[in-house]
């Protein structure tokens, strides 16, 4: 059977803190060393890392820290996100300030209320002012994904300390739940247990 995963596009402490989070509240299992800015994991460490992990899903972070075009972070997403053995539920693309002005479509995005909206957001969660567009520094290759759904989210664990994990980081919270739902994650685990009940 396939991992499902969830590929997020930021790996800073705050991120870290917030998905870790986010990832016990759902049942699932965050691969901690994925963290860093910039990511230093290669895509095979963190495929061996995704199958060893004890729960779906598996929340895995990538982080190039500003590099232009497809840096380390980007090319071990590519790498995961392409794996015969990985089934990608969804990606959360992060917005940054990046100077280079990295862009990728996004379905939807979810702003720094839990709202979502049809407009990408900036790095405080805010709207932005172009429809299914995030700029970030680790967004470069998301367009030649298939995957079920990329939600554009804010910086996170941040956004003015709304989502940072002292506060149990809601808007990644809302974004996760999106994506669990749009990839009919949920719709599994319910059958799943509806056949277990059934069989005990």
């Amino acid at each position: 059977m396939k991992r499902q995963v969830i590929l997020i596009t930021d790996g800073d402490e705050y991120a870290k803190h917030a998905i870790e989070l986010v990832a016990r509240e759902v049942g699932g299992r965050c691969i901690s060393q994925s963290a860093g800015n910039p990511s230093q994991l290669s895509g095979e460490e963190i495929v061996k890392m995704i199958k060893s992990a004890h729960s779906d899903p598996v929340f895995v972070m990538f982080d190039d820290s500003g590099y232009v075009g497809e840096g380390r972070g980007e090319q071990a997403l590519m790498y995961v996100a392409n794996h015969k053995d990985i089934e990608v539920l969804g990606i959360l693309a992060v917005s940054s300030n990046t100077h280079h002005r990295e862009w990728s479509k996004v379905d939807v995005s979810i702003d720094r209320n839990g709202t979502l909206t049809p407009y990408g957001v900036d790095k405080f969660g805010e709207p932005d002012l172009e429809l299914q567009r995030i700029n970030g520094d680790t967004v470069y290759c998301l367009d030649q994904l298939n995957v079920p759904i990329i939600v554009g989210i804010g910086d996170i664990g941040k956004m003015g300390k709304i989502d940072h994990y002292a506060n149990g980081s809601p808007v990644t919270m809302e974004a996760v739940k999106l994506i669990l739902e749009r990839s009919g994650f949920n719709d599994r685990i319910r059958f799943n247990k509806g056949t277990n009940s059934e069989e005990s």
